[in-house]
């Protein structure tokens, strides 16, 4: 027994004070994988623009010098930063020390030494140092990366009063168009579709302490209808005789539903084991677990690691979800039953904060909104979105569109970022019940020649192949909206207001011949590169967009088409839905927009998340519920 693993079984995590994962408060950065301590580093930092690329060579790596406060995570284009300045501002430093209490609340102790510095994402390029010393690197706008400093803790200022300094610099290049970046205009100004750009920090930076050897991620995958998969990977040596126990619970119902112990025999990076889900097989109570958005239920799961002689070395909780997911017959499957998808368009956008939740509460409401609205499904666009919004939708049960932000360019650059960023935004977020479909590519963006060009066709193809290779039980969607090819459903945007109209346009077979297989309502192809309507789901994944500003007619808002008040926003809402549910074929459909977004007025919800008319209202027309 080494001196670590005797040290763990002393005073390790105790598998009583883990949080239950499925009843978190929502504020815990990771959902999936919860410990009994961690310290944000949200708050006051130092920050310092830096135009001319200058600071590298001044060293402001050991200090800022004339800087001025910024609140984390917001990003300094917005009010909520304190800073508030959307102009170019293609280099960014912060600064902000890191002291004995921050430590202490990680929860660092002789069993928990390793200190990991998490960052939820910083747009686009990051570098870290501590105390001066470069600490980690990371590209990636829109995921996690997670820097290990327990080195360079240990190499700094020492004593019980020790503080060390955390300095950050990102590099975000407004004109560079082969990096990810979804609705971020490349103009000075937001324009068309396009919103203030975010630079920067924008997620939560935490700290977290953890045993030498630790659970580092978790991937749970359904095992056909009494079963998941799970992969553990670990940080650190993974001694031989190594024990992973999975304990599972329904809390819903009080019971434990089994444990499953597989022991290792070398070290090795990851585990694979199937871990049963006990089930009654009397028919009725087959789908009592289920995981659905009229029915959300969770399974709880303690994962644990113990050594050889079975003391324990560390000990995550986590959450599951027990549902399939399929295409057939024309119908998008939700645990094996055709499943109609009610979905509304969210730019995961806020006035005063930008890409970033003004607050951990505000996620949970936002979630809260779209299922008080009547949809069932939200299409987070073009962004990946904050893990805790996922948890939101995974508990109160909503079906997610997970969707790359897309890059502006094709050019081997371009095409190496966004795949290294949609790999590590899959592997991110693959466990949550929630998400049911991926969607790569939206509207050709970063394959604008992919109607003709061979090359633009391969990678749009290869990104979606490789997307099922990562994940298999999801569909995968090629290229939202537009010119398809390779994809599980065929979605068309359509943005045509008048509800007669559409009704034809949708009615029946011979309609989805035509918009499926000629000149979609985009004025584009709908299939591209040989490929053809083959069966699949169609889903009118983009419609609406009406323009509606009760009392105010700014004359810089707009939408596809404009309601005179009311009364006639929510006759033509009506008018529009009628026609989806009138059609023989439609899938499933997502309406354009949950909320107005900067100079686009065509949200059911103000800017400010408040309805324009009472919900109850909106909630018929969507529903058509009278």
């Amino acid at each position: 027994m080494t001196t670590t693993t005797r040290a763990a079984a002393e005073a390790g995590p105790a598998l009583d004070r883990l949080p239950l994962a499925s009843r978190q408060d929502g504020t815990y950065p990771r959902p999936q994988r919860l410990r009994e301590r961690w310290a944000s580093l949200d708050g006051t930092w130092e920050f310092r623009h830096d135009d001319t690329d200058a600071g590298l060579a001044a060293g402001w790596t050991t200090g800022l010098g004339e800087s001025r406060p910024i609140t984390v995570p917001f990003p300094p284009e917005s009010l909520a930063s304190g800073i508030e300045e959307p102009g170019f501002h293609p280099v960014v430093w912060y600064a902000r020390t890191i002291g004995p209490a921050d430590l202490a609340a990680a929860g660092v102790s002789e069993a928990a030494p390793r200190v990991l510095l998490h960052f939820g994402a910083v747009d686009y390029r990051a570098t870290v140092w501590v105390d001066g010393v470069l600490a980690g690197e990371h590209e990636g706008g829109h995921t996690p990366f997670t820097v290990d400093v327990t080195a360079h803790l240990a190499a700094g200022t020492t004593g019980e009063d020790a503080e060390h300094l955390l300095v950050i610099r990102a590099e975000d290049d407004p004109h560079d168009l082969t990096q990810p970046r979804g609705k971020q205009d490349w103009h000075e100004d937001a324009h068309a579709i396009w919103y203030r750009r975010t630079t920067g920090i924008w997620q939560t930076v935490w700290l977290e302490a953890v045993p030498v050897t630790s659970v580092d991620h978790l991937r749970w995958l359904p095992a056909g209808p009494s079963a998941v998969e799970l992969t553990v990977r670990f940080r650190g040596p993974l001694a031989p005789g190594s024990r992973v126990r999975v304990a599972l619970r329904f809390d819903e119902r009080d019971e434990d539903l089994g444990t499953v112990e597989v022991t290792t025999v070398r070290s090795t990076p990851a585990i694979d084991l199937t871990v049963p889900i006990a089930r009654q097989r009397n028919g009725q109570a087959e789908d009592e677990l289920t995981w659905s958005p009229e029915r959300p239920r969770l399974v709880d799961a303690v994962v644990s690691l113990h050594d050889a002689d079975g003391a324990l070395v560390d000990a995550v909780s986590s959450y599951l979800g027990v549902r399939s997911l399929g295409v057939g017959d024309g119908a998008f499957l939700l645990n094996g039953y055709p499943y109609d998808v009610r979905s509304v368009l969210n730019q995961g956008y806020w006035p005063d904060s930008h890409l970033t939740a003004p607050t951990a509460d505000a996620l949970r409401r936002e979630a809260e909104l779209v299922k008080e609205l009547g949809f069932n499904a939200c299409r987070i666009h073009q962004k990946i979105e904050d893990p805790r919004f996922l948890y939101w939708a995974d508990r109160l049960g909503i079906l997610v569109w997970g969707e790359a932000p897309g890059a502006y360019e094709f050019s081997p650059v371009a095409v190496q970022r966004l795949t290294r960023e949609w790999i590590d935004a899959v592997d991110r977020d693959v466990s949550h019940p929630s998400i049911v479909t991926w969607v790569p590519f939206n509207e050709s963006w970063g394959i604008q020649h992919v109607v003709d060009d061979p090359t633009h066709q391969a990678y749009s193809r290869a990104l979606t192949d490789l997307t099922r290779a990562l994940d298999p039980s999801r569909p995968v969607i090629s290229n939202d909206g537009w010119e398809q090819q390779n994809t599980d459903i065929i979605t068309v945007h359509d943005y045509e207001g008048d509800g007669a109209v559409l009704a034809r346009r949708y009615a029946d077979d011979a309609a989805r011949e035509r918009v499926v297989g000629g000149i979609a309502p985009s004025g584009r192809r709908q299939m591209v590169g040989g490929w053809a309507d083959s069966g699949q789901p169609v889903m009118l994944t983009e419609f609406g967009g009406v323009n509606y500003q009760p009392g105010d007619e700014r004359a810089d808002g707009w939408g596809y088409t404009a309601a005179q008040d009311g009364d006639d926003w929510v006759a033509r809402i009506t008018a529009l839905y009628d026609a989806v549910r009138a059609s023989r074929f439609l899938a499933g459909s997502c309406w354009t927009q949950l909320t107005d977004t900067m100079q686009e007025t065509n949200g059911l919800l103000t800017a400010g998340r408040e309805p324009k008319v009472p919900i109850e209202r909106i909630r018929r027309a969507v529903t058509g519920q009278r």
